[in-house]
């Protein structure tokens, strides 16, 4: 496990087979085995309170800023990375430059099982993502989205939003 760079708040459960470094984790987190999540020196990773980082998930904000809200459920194998392409081929990059932006999940938001979120992208506050959804572009708060590339499935009614908001 690498652990470097971070800043943790109280309650926080890393499992000992993750590896975290530039982060700034705030209480009650809990993130599972085998994750590799990490900021760069200059863009600290912020995770928001009472979140959850499920198993096999890589969360790469090296080169540019991902904020997790509080109340965030990330499921397993998740991927969410702030650049993409391929950096490996300068002649490939002609045609297909590196994209590099910043990814902002609200809170409450609810990632499903296998999902990729790319560079640029931001979710509003309550948004749900189906399994296996490809997320290329932001949705506001209250979205429901899915699919490859995800797409907006539907909007959460007024009366489920009342009830999210409910104070008992």
């Amino acid at each position: 496990m690498k652990l470097s760079n971070i800043q943790l708040g109280q309650n926080v459960e890393i499992d000992p087979s993750t590896s975290v470094n530039n982060v700034l984790i705030k209480d009650n987190v809990r993130i599972a085995k085998r994750c590799s999540i990490f900021g760069g020196p200059d863009n600290i990773l912020e995770i928001g309170e009472n979140s959850y980082v499920g198993m096999n998930t890589i969360i790469n904000g090296f080169v540019k800023k991902i904020i997790i809200g509080s109340n965030v459920s990330i499921a397993q194998s998740v991927s969410i990375i702030c650049d993409s392409g391929p950096n490996a081929s300068p002649q490939l990059q002609r045609l297909f430059p590196l994209e590099k932006g910043t990814i902002k999940i609200g809170n409450h938001c609810w990632i499903g099982a296998f999902c990729m979120i790319m560079p640029g992208v931001e979710l509003g506050e309550f948004c749900i993502v189906a399994a296996n959804s490809f997320v290329k572009k932001s949705f506001p708060a209250y979205s429901i989205i899915g699919g490859t590339p995800a797409k907006l499935i539907r909007k959460m009614t007024e009366a489920e939003i009342k009830k999210l908001l409910a104070n008992d």
